[in-house]
């Protein structure tokens, strides 16, 4: 028989899931017009301190199985993100893994934070959020998430949020082939088990391993690796992917980090792709969307959500 203290925690237990959905179902009826009314300050603090829990209790890299979908930078597209969900389903009936950069650009990071989060707590085993470059502090101060906390709600719910991000995990290895990360591959990651080390909470420094997972970028030109023109972490060549998976026995890269047209873009004869999922970027590009399916079988397909460019004329044209 179950004692007192075990109902009491199948009641609490019930009544945070029972919170977390209603949490959903308001994103799901969002408008811009009522955007705050949605939720009280200290909800979203609440839900900061779970999600930073859940991190906590996940290793730096995550392990992870397929069949499962692989989404690039959201940049508080919020609307975007419910569109993504309507066309290759919501959580927990599909398996998500994010690959960061949630916040910053987009007119509704908190939104898309509040939303992730939710269902990362709620479910687990289907939802995956790892660490982009805009989580971090020197970074989401300067680009407008910091702005929008303090404008909508306070100073401190901006630094509750970054409490979550800076135990975020860093990659994700899927079904032991497919490694992902926000940024890119690393010169100095020789064994997968140095990620154990890692320890959190932490920032992103300039250089080393959680720099380059979180800022490199593939370059056709560099042989090997080379110093980045953003001024953190590296870049990296076709030669560089290679050597990489074969000294880690795995077979394909996912990364984020980079707005590429189509959504999603191979490098080094489709051995790394790069994922981009905020449709219109920053309403100056004219860029798809991509959300990749790696099935079962490990074969990946794209799903491809274009912008309106009709629309969009039009609009420029008034």
């Amino acid at each position: 028989m179950a004692t007192e203290a075990d109902q009491a925690r199948t009641k609490r237990r019930s009544k945070i899931e029972a919170w977390l959905q209603d949490v959903v179902t308001r994103l799901k009826k969002w408008t811009p017009g009522h955007c705050q009314r949605l939720f009280h300050e200290k909800e979203l603090v609440e839900l900061c301190y779970r999600a930073r829990e859940t991190f906590w209790k996940d290793n730096t890299k995550l392990d992870l199985e397929a069949p499962i979908k692989i989404c690039g930078d959201i940049h508080g597209q919020f609307e975007d993100l419910l569109a993504l969900f309507e066309l290759n389903g919501w959580p927990p009936e599909q398996k998500y893994l994010f690959l960061g950069d949630y916040v910053d650009r987009g007119p509704f990071s908190i939104e898309v934070i509040i939303l992730l989060f939710a269902f990362q707590v709620l479910y687990p085993d289907k939802v995956s959020l790892l660490r982009g470059n805009h989580e971090s502090r020197p970074v989401n101060m300067q680009y407008g998430f910091f702005m929008e906390c303090k404008k909508r709600y306070s100073v401190n719910l901006y630094e509750c949020f970054q409490l979550a991000f800076y135990c975020m995990p860093l990659c994700a290895v899927v079904s032991n082939k497919i490694i992902c990360m926000h940024g890119g591959i690393s010169e100095d990651l020789v064994d997968l088990r140095q990620l154990e080390k890692i320890e959190r909470p932490c920032d992103i420094p300039d250089i080393g391993v959680i720099a380059d997972l979180t800022w490199a970028d593939p370059d056709a030109s560099v042989t090997g690796y080379q110093d980045s023109p953003r001024g953190a972490a590296r870049v990296f060549g076709v030669d560089a992917v290679k050597s990489f998976l074969k000294m880690h026995n795995l077979e394909l890269v996912v990364r984020a980090h980079q707005v590429v047209m189509d959504g999603y873009e191979f490098f080094a004869d489709k051995s790394l792709v790069t994922m981009f999922s905020a449709p219109s970027y920053c309403g100056q590009f004219e860029n798809a969307a991509a959300v990749m399916s790696v099935d079962e079988k490990m074969q990946c397909t794209f799903v491809i959500m274009r912008p309106d460019l009709k629309k969009k004329n039009t609009a420029d044209a008034k």
